[in-house]
């Protein structure tokens, strides 16, 4: 019996964090946030971070877990991810995934595998040796030898990925690419409901821009001047995020005030845009367009809720 899983998903600004407290009471569900800022500690306006008071007793994961020094990638999310979910199975409750980071979501939809070959250090020294002597460009043609797919996603200067790429074909005689494709053609192992959140793009345009006004309203300026303080710089993984950079760059003086906001609102436009290519590629899910529901969150959640009965979530 497959364990159920709703996803609720969608580009920046869409609802999500309000419409997943109405899902998680009538589901008796607990959220896991699919996102890659809002794990981090001290960092609440510019990731748009749910307030604990807006949570009304719904038990959030992944919020406000690490601290702005520590990685966050794709493999330790998953992690992180499968061990809440297995918290919230043994207490008889539905999780739901709420974020805007597709990559993730599909980490744990399609239940992709992620481990690396062991890695044996004589070849991997060799590897390292030969790119020392003969420079990375060698290398990479070995690997285009072997794996072009792999050669044509990464960089030549991404020496770690080319040898971790020719240290998988070393031991299983098949392209790591060829892997990848494989993993993400899974079937899911979940009960699984995947909505899509979204609103028509001249309005979710609109409600970026007055999202980014409000976050600089509520203090954005002096949580990033905080963080600064602290000590969190631009190398931080944390710091690159979208509304943190933008702001660090102003406030080394880089360009005017007008010029990060400015630049901030382009750049989260563009990001809602790639978001939406993503889940437009994926299957299974059902979009849940605002508009078609005259932006009525009663009517949405009612079909969301019916949805999950007919495939026997509920």
């Amino acid at each position: 019996m497959k364990k159920p899983l709703i996803v609720l998903t969608g580009p920046t600004a869409a609802g999500k964090t309000h419409l997943s407290i109405a899902l998680a009471k009538a589901v008796n569900g607990e959220i896991i946030s699919a996102d890659s800022m809002q794990v981090y500690k001290y960092m609440d306006i510019g990731s748009a971070k749910i307030r604990p008071e807006e949570m009304q007793g719904v038990k959030h994961y992944l919020v406000d877990e690490l601290l702005p020094q520590e990685e966050f990638h794709i493999v330790k999310f998953q992690q992180m991810a499968k061990a809440a979910m297995e918290e919230i199975y043994a207490k008889g409750k539905i999780p739901i995934l709420v974020g805007g980071t597709g990559f993730y979501i599909q980490a744990i939809t399609k239940d992709i595998d992620f481990t690396q070959a062991e890695q044996e250090d004589g070849y991997r020294q060799e590897l390292e040796q030969l790119a020392a002597e003969k420079g990375n460009e060698y290398l990479h043609q070995m690997l285009l030898d072997v794996d072009p797919v792999s050669a044509g996603e990464i960089h030549a200067n991404n020496v770690k990925r080319v040898i971790r790429a020719l240290e998988f074909y070393h031991q299983n005689q098949s392209p790591i690419s060829a892997h990848n494709q494989e993993q993400k053609e899974h079937e899911t192992p979940y009960n699984l409901a995947y909505f899509v959140l979204n609103v028509p793009r001249e309005l979710l345009y609109k409600r970026i821009d007055d999202r980014i006004d409000e976050m600089l309203k509520e203090g954005l300026l002096e949580e990033v001047q905080k963080l600064k303080d602290m000590g969190y710089h631009r190398g931080m993984v944390s710091m690159q995020g979208l509304g943190y950079k933008e702001i660090l760059a102003y406030l080394d003086g880089e360009y005017p005030l007008e010029e990060a906001v400015r630049i901030l609102k382009r750049d989260t436009r563009h990001f809602a845009k790639r978001q939406l290519t993503w889940f437009r590629r994926e299957k299974d899910t059902i979009w849940m367009n605002k508009d078609e529901f005259d932006y009525n969150e009663d009517r949405i959640l009612d079909e969301m809720l019916k949805v999950c009965r007919d495939r026997g979530i509920l």
